[in-house]
């Protein structure tokens, strides 16, 4: 990695401003893009960085893609059953490519994708807890730019994904969250949710933030689980902010 490379505390502060994106109800797909765009600019030689979320049915998408070359190269993987990042998913290992002109695993998908952009691939599974939710890229156009660094710093990154994706999906759906989220937020973890909106709007504490449901609820007339689902609901429909 070059020497101007961000350090451990800068590439923090980037997964917390992440999370801060949903506390305020931005949305998920921002949240996304913001860790790829950081893992472009961080990687070597990077021509794009990009995440496939996988479904129940097998069904792919390529939920964040930060440059044309990203979406084209993972279309590629989808149409032909097979590549680096598909592998990843499915074998829930690190997959590198040192030169894709030299590269034969995937041999319809090389031949696919050579000249194109990309010369050397790197993609990480991005897991939460015992479920594979998809997996996270970086493609670079010279070879060779990538080795054990690079792969343990991807994990990190592929890991921030998953703990935003998993922080804000169901047990019985982690894979539409975006059209879901309103409807699928219940209990214990809307009213945590709903805490959150609080203190990243008001400055409040955590006392303050339930206090200030609870005083919601009692004015309107309804448990403190409904005052939070409203409270969320209101706040996911604004109108997304640019950070």
């Amino acid at each position: 990695m070059t020497s101007d490379s961000p350090t451990g505390d800068e590439l923090a502060g980037v997964f917390v401003r992440a999370s801060g994106l949903l506390l305020s109800a931005e949305a998920v797909s921002t949240a996304l893009l913001l860790i790829t765009s950081t893992a472009e600019e961080v990687f070597p030689g990077a021509v794009g960085a990009g995440l496939t979320l996988v479904d129940r049915d097998g069904r792919r998408v390529t939920a964040a893609a930060t440059d044309d070359v990203v979406a084209r190269a993972d279309a590629l993987q989808y149409e032909l059953g097979e590549g680096p990042c598909l592998t990843a998913y499915e074998q829930r290992v690190v997959v590198r490519i040192d030169d894709v002109d030299r590269e034969d695993r995937w041999p319809r998908w090389v031949e696919a994708v050579r000249g194109t952009g990309p010369r050397a691939v790197l993609s990480a599974p991005v897991v939460a807890g015992a479920e594979t939710l998809g997996a996270m890229k970086v493609y670079a156009a010279e070879p060779g730019v990538y080795g054990e660094r690079e792969e343990r710093l991807l994990e990190n990154f592929a890991t921030q994904a998953a703990v935003l994706l998993a922080n804000t999906r169901t047990a019985d759906d982690a894979r539409h969250i975006s059209d879901r989220l309103k409807d699928a937020l219940r209990g214990r973890e809307v009213i945590a949710l709903a805490k959150g909106i609080v203190i990243a709007r008001d400055g409040a504490d955590e006392r303050a933030a339930f206090l200030a449901l609870t005083d919601l609820a009692q004015r309107r007339g309804t448990t403190l689980r409904e005052a939070a689902e409203d409270l969320v609901r209101s706040t996911v429909d604004r109108p997304t902010r640019t950070p």
